[in-house]
């Protein structure tokens, strides 16, 4: 093999080999998402985000950045995590709140998720039928807003018709 061929093969090969090492710790760090999680997060909510860290990742990336995780809420209510249909995130930044609802079944169903201020005005909503999930809907102020999230195959056919005033932190 020529000089030149051989210098060059070489050249190629330093510069694949340092263009891997230079991008593989963005590459592992890209497998365990970090999660921002609010002060008043719980242990149900922590454990939910531990155990799919990169659906809450993402979630948290739709609302935008400086939103921390404040709730995660596996629905139907009272149903096994393991086996829930959706779960409704709540992510706060300062005074401000974001909200998804996740579709966990996999395929399109109807979706509506509402968040209001706690007089009642100031509502976000999104409306449709999803496969990944219904928002981010937002809310100014966080203190004891109404949440509502439905989910079903059709508006009058739910799995799903959860309301709250603590989805987001009342104090």
């Amino acid at each position: 093999m020529p000089r030149s061929a051989f210098v060059m093969r070489a050249t190629l090969a330093a510069a694949a080999f340092a263009a891997a090492v230079l991008t593989a710790p963005q590459a592992v760090a890209a497998d365990r998402p970090e999660v921002a999680f609010s002060a008043t997060a719980d242990a149900t909510t922590r454990a939910l985000a531990q155990a799919d860290p990169q659906a809450t990742a993402a979630a948290a990336t739709v609302c935008g950045t400086g939103y921390a995780l404040s709730k995660a809420i596996p629905l139907p209510v009272g149903t096994d995590p393991g086996l829930r249909l959706a779960t409704l995130f709540s992510y706060t930044n300062g005074g401000k709140g974001c909200a998804i609802m996740d579709n966990n079944v996999g395929v399109s169903r109807y979706m509506s998720l509402k968040v209001c201020k706690v007089d009642g005005t100031g509502c976000d909503s999104d409306t449709g039928n999803f496969t990944q999930y219904a928002g981010p809907v937002y809310v100014s102020s966080i203190a004891c807003a109404k949440v509502t999230a439905k989910m079903g195959t059709s508006s009058s056919n739910l799995s799903i018709n959860y309301s709250s005033d603590y989805v987001f932190p009342c104090g």
